[in-house]
């Protein structure tokens, strides 16, 4: 009898404190709306004040170009008004047409000045808007890092690192409080994980190994060549339904692991997966008559190969035995496209519904709903192919095929 397995080590306890007491004043928690308003407060008065001073500046500078005198008077013997900024009063003038023209000049000085004032007073807003931008987008990264340090743990965890915690340091605000309650959440579910390995690890020999000893058991009786007829039709029978219950055991046990995400992958080729699949099946489908095709290009994906070489039997298998009785053809093909592993298995056979889809990937389901009772299977071969498909971030499609049959489709992660 085979010794049992150690069970798995518990994981490590947590080096931080989820939950933290109290403080005697809540309200001076530094939150993050309160942080978030003086933030954006000071800004606001950081900008008016510069605007403020901008404006100031450009008016004084206006207010001092339009208080320049528009002319001055030439000494000599006759009295003389002469003008750089209003070249009309140079020439003579009679008194009407002097004050008229030094009217016009004041007005288009003070014109000039205003529109002096406003092209840099845009020019400043430009410039301050861009400033307010550039700081603003750094102060948001600064004040949403934790965020992303969140994101980024949550990512890592839905590639099956429940090791991995977040243990956010910093001021005890709302961020704070949300990166304590994922990281407790995370301990909760490595915990739940681990008893669910340790379960399906302890299962696994309770079950095979009675199933082990009654099949040694009936081959051993099998073996007596006295034993009545009757006695071997009955122990052949039981073998049978021995054997059907150790296929049963093995799948469920392989659908519960392979429910998990991967955690540790290695390159793996879906050609020689496949190639490997129809090797052991080759022999079934000459008994049976059905022919096996199909172009296998390499297409190297990061997962278990193990789990991906059970995804490439299933699928053959099933092909293979839900197939035409005679002129019967399965085609398996691999190709890498658009960034993906891509495994198809295309057979005929009878006429799918379109509406049956979905239920010949629940367990132990078959075609129009039927339960499970034959024996070309025990009703987890599909469900076991997209549980691992999901575990290696990919999925399965299928499609019923014109003239009976179907077209199985299964797309990896490169």
């Amino acid at each position: 009898m085979a010794a049992t397995p150690a069970p798995p080590a518990a994981p490590p306890k947590p080096t931080w404190e989820p939950r933290r007491p109290e403080p005697p004043f809540p309200w001076l928690r530094p939150t993050i709306r309160i942080r978030l308003t003086l933030l954006y407060g000071g800004m606001f008065l950081i900008a008016g004040i510069m605007l403020l001073s901008i404006i100031y500046l450009l008016a004084a500078q206006a207010l001092n170009t339009g208080n320049e005198p528009l002319f001055r008077i030439a000494g000599g013997t006759d009295i003389k008004v002469t003008s750089d900024n209003c070249p009309a009063v140079n020439s003579g003038l009679s008194l009407d047409a002097f004050n008229a023209a030094i009217s016009h000049c004041i007005d288009q000085q003070r014109q000039a000045a205003l529109d002096n004032l406003l092209s840099r007073s845009l020019l400043a807003l430009l410039g301050l808007a861009i400033i307010a931008f550039a700081f603003g987008y750094a102060m948001a990264g600064r004040v949403l890092s934790p965020l992303g340090r969140i994101t980024r743990t949550a990512r890592a965890v839905a590639g099956s690192d429940l090791s991995r915690r977040i243990e956010l340091d910093g001021p005890d605000d709302e961020l704070k409080e949300l990166a304590d309650t994922f990281d407790d959440m995370l301990e909760r579910l490595q915990r739940a994980f681990t008893a669910q390995q340790r379960f399906v690890g302890n299962a696994s020999h309770e079950l095979r190994t009675p199933l082990a000893i009654n099949r040694t058991l009936l081959e051993v009786h099998l073996s007596d060549p006295g034993a009545p007829v009757e006695l071997q039709q009955l122990g052949k029978t039981l073998l049978a339904t021995n054997e059907r219950s150790e296929q049963l055991v093995e799948g469920l046990l392989l659908l519960a692991r392979s429910d998990n995400q991967i955690v540790e992958r290695k390159p793996v080729d879906l050609a020689e997966v496949a190639e490997q699949a129809v090797d052991q099946v080759h022999a079934e489908a000459e008994s049976k008559g059905v022919e096996i095709r199909g172009d296998r290009k390499p297409a190297v994906v990061q997962g278990n190969g193990v789990l991906l070489e059970r995804v490439a039997l299933n699928l053959v298998q099933n092909a293979v035995r839900y197939n035409v009785p005679e002129g019967g053809w399965v085609e398996v093909t691999t190709a890498a496209e658009h960034g993906q592993a891509v495994l198809v298995v295309s057979n005929t056979g009878p006429v799918v519904p379109a509406y049956e889809i979905d239920n010949l990937f629940e367990p132990f389901r078959r075609l129009r709903t039927e339960r499970t009772g034959s024996d070309k299977g025990v009703g987890l071969g599909l469900s076991i192919v997209r549980s691992v498909a999901r575990a290696h971030g990919g999925q399965i499609a299928a499609e019923p095929r014109d003239g009976g049959g179907l077209v199985m489709r299964v797309t990896l992660p490169i």
